[in-house]
């Protein structure tokens, strides 16, 4: 009787549960502070406002030892080392209740007060200036598409199809499809990596396995963002 009982219990437990059904992510990476609990979640494609916030409510509840819940959401091709500020697609931060305005209105699917800041380009815009064909770069032998989420624009390498030193050019297209820069970068690959010297100053980029990888000359070796193509 008491097995039966306690089966029964499970059952009612069970589905009483609800169930999450979000998009594929993982945390890759946590950060605890004395003031926050730092999470890395990696999402394989652009996310909408409710997608992120059915992932954050999961995570929140799953992780009810972490105080000060902050999740930074980030693309394929992103590298959580990267010192740009603008290496994440999305930010998510659940206040303490202490703290809460009037402002924050927007809650997770819990009922939770959540502060989310999206920083990427939605996927319908992204996808618009994946298509985008100027003449600029018809015919050309293009080495990849990539967004920039910071400048909201479009980056494409290339290089002339019958140009025997396959000389790389570097543009760059605005949402209207307009040209907002054009480069001529300066090879070096003198420690076996292809750097494309960008600046006089010396700011280069790489493109290898279709992720165009930005660095400062600044910053010692580090790379500042990363981008994979098509995404």
């Amino acid at each position: 009787m008491k097995n039966a009982l306690l089966c029964l219990i499970i059952i009612i437990v069970a589905f009483g549960c609800k169930k999450r059904d979000v998009p594929h992510y993982i945390v890759s990476r946590v950060v605890k502070s004395d003031t926050a609990s730092k999470l890395i979640v990696n999402i394989g494609t652009r996310l909408s406002q409710t997608d992120l916030l059915g992932i954050a409510a999961k995570i929140k509840g799953d992780s009810s030892a972490l105080s000060n819940l902050q999740l930074c959401y980030m693309l394929p091709g992103h590298n959580d080392k990267n010192t740009g500020p603008d290496n994440f697609y999305a930010i998510a931060k659940y206040p303490n209740a202490s703290v809460t305005t009037m402002q924050d209105t927007l809650k997770d699917v819990d009922g939770n007060v959540v502060r989310l800041n999206i920083k990427g380009l939605s996927a319908q815009d992204a996808k618009h200036l994946l298509e985008l064909a100027p003449k600029e770069i018809q015919g050309k032998n293009i080495l990849g598409k990539f967004i920039d989420d910071s400048n909201h624009t479009l980056i494409v390498p290339f290089t002339e199809v019958n140009d025997p030193k396959k000389e790389v050019y570097i543009i760059e297209f605005d949402h209207a499809g307009k040209v907002v820069s054009a480069t001529v970068p300066m090879r070096d690959n003198k420690d076996g990596i292809e750097k494309l010297i960008v600046t006089h100053r010396g700011d280069y980029c790489t493109l290898k396995d279709s992720i165009l990888t930005q660095y400062s000359i600044d910053d010692l070796g580090l790379p500042y963002n990363s981008i994979k193509s098509g995404i």
